[in-house]
């Protein structure tokens, strides 16, 4: 049995120190990209009998909310907010922090491939063991490591649940990517999700406004309670749509930037 390849990068990032991997942890493999062939073999056992799981199937994997992990965990959402991406069978999607792979497998499902950045190192391992001997194995690749600091690969479509933490920059980083995409359909906190389309005179108007309406169109598309996640969140949150303006406006986004900091 000859088990398929699978392309998996991974990037340099500075972990908290709590959650450094020892050099003796088996699972560690500092110098070589994931792959759930290098893990021992009580986890071979695992993850041999994932394989007889339906695609999808997961167990339950603690969330570290020092990240700003909320699992998603309403399919009836999920099934929504990949509905609002409006994918192609030639799309490729990026998805950023995609977690346990609750919105990874419908995408991949619905799209040419999915590249997904995930930070922590156990989310890695977990959304790889969702598509391990599935049909949509040879679609998914992973990359782990900060997305803020990861040169993003071309795609068509973005799709995020986004950590409170890294939200703006994550906003501003889409706004100058370069060749443009289709759209990007994240998930923020709701208040963070108004000041994207807040309009002068009013209490959330401010320079993410200002910026986020000069370079692309923000459509609000629904909101998402509490209740929908896992651990459930202090705050509600928003689904959005970003599409950039295309032609661009003929503006030095820097020398502008500066002007309304």
């Amino acid at each position: 049995y000859h088990r398929p390849y699978r392309s998996i990068q991974r990037q340099p990032a500075t972990m908290p120190k709590n959650k450094r991997i020892r050099r003796s942890d088996p699972t560690a493999a500092s110098s070589a990209p994931y792959s759930l062939s290098d893990k021992s073999s009580s986890n071979n056992n695992d993850a041999s009998s994932s394989r007889n799981k339906p695609e999808g199937a997961s167990n339950l994997v603690a969330p570290n909310t020092s990240l700003g992990q909320h699992f998603l965990k309403n399919p009836a959402v999920v099934t929504a907010i990949v509905a609002k991406a409006g994918l192609k069978s030639t799309d490729t999607v990026l998805e950023i922090g995609p977690g346990t792979g609750n919105m990874t497998i419908p995408l991949l499902q619905q799209s040419k491939n999915v590249v997904a950045i995930e930070y922590d190192t156990r989310m890695v391992r977990e959304v790889l063991k969702r598509v391990e001997g599935t049909s949509s194995e040879r679609k998914l690749k992973v990359i782990q490591g900060d997305a803020i600091k990861t040169r993003f690969p071309f795609f068509d479509v973005c799709v995020a649940n986004v950590p409170y933490q890294i939200s703006s920059a994550l906003v501003f980083k889409l706004l100058s990517h370069r060749p443009m995409f289709r759209c990007a359909v994240m998930m923020f906190q709701e208040e963070f999700a108004l000041r994207l389309t807040a309009r002068p005179g009013e209490a959330l108007y401010c320079r993410l406004s200002v910026n986020c309406q000069l370079l692309a169109k923000v459509d609000q598309l629904m909101k998402v309670g509490r209740n929908n996640f896992r651990p459930p969140p202090k705050v509600e949150s928003r689904v959005v749509r970003i599409e950039l303006r295309n032609p661009p406006p003929p503006v030095n986004f820097t020398e502008w930037d500066g002007m309304v900091s």
